[in-house]
């Protein structure tokens, strides 16, 4: 058994969608926004050391000529500035001079050598260790005059990142505390406006919750949202169809209560007949039996109507939500047959079956009830509308193509008026002029259960025969296709 579906809430299901983003975000801002005020917090403390290496960078002197054995000799002319340069209150500061072949010059000798391949005097800027501390560090190199081996001075500026920290701390600070304001803010105007969205949809629920129950008139497409439109429009067609079902089943009703208003009159009539010649005395058998025998007829009709009336009832009934079967139709049919031989000996009509015999060849998908209901309507209408004399035969034709199997019956009646051929298929019409009794509900169900099953019915006069009027037919054929190649198709 499959497990219930909870229901779900639209509301809470847009919210959800609407903040799961927000939420998954928020980290990601925290994020940014710490890069972000790190790479803000860097810039005026860089200028800052820049311009500090530009500062021992002045007070470097190359002297060209005067070292070991002629060579450039490197010097600060006064120590005292790189010194005063250390002086800051939060970081620790560190300087550092290398000569044209990385002699020591001044400094700090812990202060690592950049890896630089081109040695210019462009300013730039790294970050780097020293004591095992993250230090901010500027360096640029200068380069010796009319020296062609690439030979420089390298001259560096280094500080830890106090400043720098606390910079960025205090602007993460300030752009984040107010999210933490923001956010819930905005999770409850996304609440607010999202109910005020959903309040169309409050107030046509309510529309439809005050509406009597007998009211199936279209609700107004106009007050609802463009969203919910198509929504309505569907229901208004629902409401539509299900007013004009209710109407049929209305008219159906009075014709069905018409129709066993006359058979149970006419058995009242003949009890109350019978029960005042009982109570004068009299005590003619004959005249009982008569009255007997219309009381046994009008009760034969109504428990007919009322089989009719039970037929189409289960014909139309949408619920009938059977798998379709395989079903054989010849063997279907021929036992139809069989079982109306009695009422056709009763009447003397000649009733027989030809066509296919029972097996693979007249296999179909669908209802055994309800098909068999159709082909006992068709021979017992054959049946009630052929004279005494005539014949009545069920035949089953397979198609070659395996398209299609139909089934005919036809009969030796009076016929069908091609006028009336759609008429005959409406609840309780009967054809004028046959003085035949019927309910006029069996072709009806024969129509119901074809539609079904996608099948189509279509009435023909049977070929002239000795006796009618010159040019004229006799007797009507009804025929039954049902389609081998698609499900039965649904109403």
């Amino acid at each position: 058994m499959p497990a219930h579906r909870e229901q779900r809430s639209l509301f809470g299901e847009i919210l959800d969608w609407m903040l799961a983003p927000l939420l998954l975000l928020w980290p990601m801002s925290l994020w940014l926004t710490g890069f972000v005020a790190q790479e803000i917090a860097n810039r005026p403390y860089d200028r800052e050391l820049g311009e500090k290496a530009q500062l021992i960078a002045r007070e470097v002197l190359i002297e060209p000529g005067l070292g070991e054995n002629g060579e450039v000799r490197v010097r600060l002319r006064n120590t005292a500035v790189p010194e005063q340069l250390r002086a800051d209150e939060v970081d620790n500061v560190y300087y550092q001079v290398l000569g044209a072949r990385g002699e020591f010059i001044a400094g700090d000798r812990d202060l690592p050598v950049p890896d630089d391949s081109a040695k210019t005097r462009v300013l730039r800027y790294r970050d780097d260790t020293v004591h095992e501390e993250p230090v901010r560090v500027a360096h640029f190199w200068l380069p010796l005059p009319g020296d062609t081996d690439s030979r420089a001075v390298l001259v560096q500026q280094a500080e830890t990142l106090g400043k720098r920290s606390r910079l960025s701390t205090e602007i993460i600070k300030g752009v984040i505390l107010p999210q933490f304001v923001i956010l819930p803010v905005a999770v409850l105007l996304v609440w607010l406006a999202l109910s005020r969205g959903i309040q169309p949809l409050n107030e046509l629920q309510q529309r439809i919750r005050r509406r009597d129950s007998g009211d199936l008139s279209p609700i107004d497409e106009h007050d609802v949202p463009e969203e919910v439109a198509p929504l309505v429009a569907s229901i208004n067609d629902l409401l539509g169809r299900l007013d004009q079902s209710i109407a049929a089943q209305r008219h159906f009703l009075a014709d069905a209560a018409h129709q066993l208003k006359t058979p149970l009159a006419g058995l009242r009539m003949q009890a109350e007949l019978a029960e005042r010649e009982i109570d004068a005395g009299e005590r003619d058998p004959v005249a009982l039996k008569s009255a007997l025998q219309q009381i046994a007829l009008s009760s034969q009709r109504a428990a007919h109507a009322v089989n009719q009336l039970l037929s189409m009832a289960r014909a139309e009934d949408q619920a009938l939500g059977l798998k379709p079967q395989p079903v054989d139709m010849a063997a279907l049919t021929q036992a139809v047959v069989r079982d109306f031989v009695p009422r056709a000996m009763d009447k003397r009509i000649d009733l027989g079956y030809e066509g296919a015999e029972p097996g693979a060849s007249a296999l179909m998908q669908g209802h055994p009830v309800l098909i068999g209901e159709l082909v006992r309507n068709l021979v017992d209408n054959a049946l009630q509308y052929t004279p005494p004399g005539g014949t009545v035969t069920a035949r089953v034709t397979p198609d070659p193509f395996g398209q299609v199997l139909v089934l005919q019956v036809e009969d030796s009646g009076p016929g069908i008026p091609p006028a009336e051929h759609t008429l005959v298929f409406q609840p309780f019409y009967r054809t004028l002029g046959t003085g035949t009794d019927g309910t006029g509900l069996g072709l009806a169900i024969v129509q119901e259960i074809a539609l079904r099953h996608g099948a189509e019915v279509s009435i023909t006069d049977t070929q002239s025969r000795p006796g009618t009027s010159a040019g004229g037919t006799a007797g009507a054929r009804f025929t039954v296709r049902f389609p081998l190649q698609r499900a039965p198709a649904a109403r």
